[in-house]
């Protein structure tokens, strides 16, 4: 960390002081208005020798953060982030796919939870009100890939999600889930290769973490069932999670987020891209992507800082 000064500002993030990297220029946005299909199917690209597909790299979401579940371009629940966007037909869908309507079929009950915690993301008078990611807790399976650019490294048997609120562990084979009383913030999640396509099983979910700032949130009694579809090129995939939990919804429900690779030519963004390029002995580009360690109380929120 010698002679070595990282800061950002706003969300555009710059390297200083002889760190050893550049970021990458900034060019057109990475926010995309539409969610490709892509189909599950064979496999044609490289893989690892476990024989895993090789999808390596860092990787975003296209369409937003997690201000808001259902409209995910329109700003959040509070007035600050509620600032018009356009009309709603040129933003990005519902990221809830089914049902058709694009929101989530909750119980009456928990339909009035949800807005409560919205209406009270700015002012939490009471503790029940802190979003928890404010607190640096983790986001949890879905709403983890709903915030800055994330890496995915694979090792035999594992595939792991190095988000910026935490590491996830998916264990591939048959091995069976943790004790129902052990309960975590991300879930224990069991998956397998199917194709091109990643199946995982999460169950022991604490569900502490909601799903967006505009509060819809489960019960500890949720399943989720993941598919994640790439593309035959590898440079993107499809996030599908469908929740089944009958203490809060009338019914299964189907979370969708598109996702692209990010690459030495991706426009740096401070947010999708948070990447910068490797000074390094080869050729090669490589891209690495500095640590935006959250601590509570930190001002502003996110912000890298390294002193000499």
């Amino acid at each position: 960390m010698t002679n070595r000064i990282v800061t950002a500002l706003g969300f555009g993030l710059w390297a200083l002081a002889g760190s050893g990297l550049t970021p990458v220029s900034a060019q057109a946005p990475f926010r995309e208005r539409t969610v490709p299909l892509i189909a599950s199917g064979e496999w044609p690209g490289a893989r690892l020798p476990d024989g895993q597909p090789d999808v390596q790299g860092h990787w975003s979401n296209t369409i937003g953060n997690h201000n808001n579940l259902t409209d995910p371009q329109g700003g959040g629940p509070d007035q600050e982030q509620s600032r018009a966007r356009g009309a709603r037909a040129d933003r990005a869908p519902s990221r809830v796919t089914d049902p058709p309507s694009g929101e989530v079929p909750f119980q009456p009950w928990a339909r009035a939870k949800a807005q409560e915690f919205a209406a009270h993301l700015s002012n939490p008078i009471r503790p029940e009100y802190v979003e928890p990611l404010a607190r640096c807790a983790p986001a949890g399976p879905t709403k983890s890939f709903m915030w800055h650019g994330y890496e995915i490294r694979q090792y035999p048997g594992y595939v792991v999600f190095l988000f910026d609120s935490g590491t996830r562990v998916i264990h591939l084979g048959d091995s069976p889930h943790l004790p129902g009383a052990i309960r975590l913030w991300n879930g224990d999640s069991r998956g397998r290769w199917e194709g091109n396509t990643l199946v995982v099983d999460v169950a022991n979910n604490n569900s502490k973490a909601r799903l967006a700032r505009t509060g819809e949130f489960a019960s500890e009694r949720v399943r989720i069932q993941e598919r994640y579809i790439f593309d035959p090129a590898g440079e993107r995939f499809t996030y599908e999670a469908v929740y089944t939990d009958p203490t809060v919804f009338t019914r299964p429900f189907t979370v969708t987020i598109p996702n692209k690779r990010i690459t030495a030519e991706t426009p740096q963004d401070g947010w999708s891209n948070v990447t910068f390029r490797a000074s390094h002995a080869g050729s090669e580009p490589i891209i690495e992507a500095w640590e935006r360690v959250c601590v509570e109380n930190n001002g502003p929120h996110g912000d890298i800082a390294s002193a000499p």
